[in-house]
């Protein structure tokens, strides 16, 4: 069985949630069955909530399982798969921040005390992390630098591509094809 899981961000939903509509059709054609919840407190997300709740809902994971994340969702992702049983095909993480940002502590809530590298590469056959070079909120090409070399992933900068979705700066984005050529659903 083919596995995708989409996580949005925060203030996120999973009712037209930017380019996840449009991806979760892609994905389904290409024989994936999606998941794509409603994370708790989406407002101001917790790390430790978000976890239990992906935890006690997550379906079955495998060697073929995709999972993506935008923005908060980034963090709670690498957190959750260095605790995976099984290695997964692949993780996509979009406009992901890995360390505070200047958000009077909000992102604090969404970062575990420290992510173990070495782990999290273990679990997973490839990891892409997409930042932009001008994120409004500082989620950009710099932030995902350090993680990208100590996970040995592709850092693919989306040059002026901003949050890649955020309702604030007026950025729809209901379509992301680079993602969509990014996915390995063929393989």
């Amino acid at each position: 069985m083919k596995t995708a899981i989409l996580l949005h961000g925060t203030g996120g939903s999973s009712e037209n949630y930017f380019w996840f509509a449009d991806t979760k059709k892609y994905l389904e054609a290409n024989g994936y069955e999606v998941w794509w919840p409603l994370l708790p407190n989406t407002e101001k997300p917790e790390l430790q909530e978000t976890m239990h709740y992906v935890e006690q809902n997550l379906p079955t994971i495998n060697e073929n399982t995709i999972i993506i994340g935008h923005s908060s969702a980034c963090p709670l992702i690498l957190h959750i798969v260095q605790y995976f049983k099984v290695k997964i095909k692949q993780v996509v993480l979009v406009g992901g921040f890995y360390k505070s940002l200047n958000d009077d502590g909000y992102s604090d809530l969404m970062l575990p005390k420290s992510f173990d590298w070495e782990v999290i590469k273990s679990k997973v056959d490839e990891i892409i992390l997409i930042n932009s070079n001008n994120d409004p909120w500082g989620c950009n090409d710099m932030q995902a630098r350090e993680p990208a070399i100590k996970l040995s992933a592709t850092l693919a900068i989306a040059s002026g591509q901003g949050h890649m979705g955020s309702l604030s700066y007026n950025q729809s984005y209901k379509e992301f094809p680079l993602l969509k050529r990014l996915l390995r659903v063929k393989q």
